[in-house]
């Protein structure tokens, strides 16, 4: 797999060692074109939740990478979708707003299929940030390559907006691995010298309960058909820890009675294969055994409910 014929800048080294870095990089685009993924190729770890379904990450996640270089610490946001009802648009405000403040913008787009009105917004919002940005041309390694459709795009709104803005392009695929040291290097490239923003024993900040609700809620986005994820919740209500097993207490909210049926599944099947899954995920994570109890709850058009949606973050 052949690199963009833009080569992304390095950053400078000393001869004894590399200069420590230390910058946030807000990592964005449309919905479903592998954010999560590369962050978690990234990181070598898992720390955000992936599916095919749309609004699978609902909060602005930090994933932080501490090496010899210096800490880079990403910010995994919702992707930008035609939203509909006040959780896509909070979503959509909250990956949009990601942007200020950063260090770097790593913008990526899905190069397997045509660009889309999402990336034509992105690009737009970019011409009007200050800050560096790198395009992650991602799914590079499919059959179907729409890489320069996208760069013919961002040449039409850089006449159109009278931009003289520069992107570094590459291709990548976070699935297989592909070009990912290389966009690390550019990363580095473009943020500042300095100390790093947070010990470097530190993968996250993203709170142990959303983190373990992200986690069941994945699981059920796995087995269930497309359209009902966008009407499921999952909120922690109560963690107790012990020293060998820890038992959590999860609610998991649908937004019609018939929805209950399906959650739970037949004979209380797929429920129990939620539970499983999950619990054996967090092990991995904790390294602690969970007990994890569910309980679905009915909360109509919850959707709707601006101190729901408050407490889950997504608004």
């Amino acid at each position: 797999m052949q690199s963009s014929a833009i080569v992304l800048k390095p950053a400078p080294m000393t001869e004894e060692h590399p200069i420590e870095r230390a910058g946030i990089v807000a990592i964005v685009g449309r919905t479903n074109v592998g954010k999560s993924t590369l962050v978690n190729h990234l990181l070598g770890e898992k720390v955000s939740i992936v599916s095919d379904t749309v609004q699978t990450t609902r909060n602005v996640i930090r994933a932080i990478l501490t090496e010899d270089r210096g800490q880079l610490v990403f910010l995994d946001t919702p992707g930008v979708h035609k939203a509909q009802g006040d959780m896509g648009k909070n979503l959509n405000k909250a990956a949009r707003s990601a942007v200020q403040g950063v260090d770097a913008i790593l913008l990526v787009l899905d190069a397997s299929s045509k660009p889309e009105m999402e990336d034509d917004g992105w690009f737009r919002r970019i011409t009007r940030e200050e800050v560096p940005c790198i395009v992650a041309l991602n799914k590079s390694d499919r059959s179907y390559d729409c890489s320069e459709q996208y760069k013919a795009l961002w040449e039409e709104i850089q006449v159109d907006r009278e931009s003289d803005k520069e992107l570094q392009w590459l291709n990548v695929s976070a699935l297989q691995g592909i070009n990912m040291p290389e966009l690390l290097t550019g990363l580095f490239g473009l943020i500042p010298e300095g100390p790093a923003l947070f010990p470097d024993d530190i993968l996250t900040d993203y709170p142990r309960k959303l983190n373990i609700a992200d986690v069941v809620r994945e699981k059920f986005f796995h087995r269930l058909e497309q359209e009902l994820p966008h009407a499921l919740a999952i909120w922690v209500e109560d963690i107790q820890e012990g020293e060998k097993k820890w038992t959590v207490e999860v609610s998991v909210m649908v937004e019609r009675h018939s929805q209950k049926g399906i959650v739970i599944g037949d004979k209380g099947r797929l429920i129990k294969w939620v539970r499983e899954q999950a619990e054996k995920e967090l092990y991995e994570m904790y390294g602690v055994r969970f007990k994890l109890k569910l309980w679905v709850k009915v909360e109509k058009n919850w959707r709707k409910n601006f101190w729901i949606l408050k407490k889950l973050g997504y608004a």
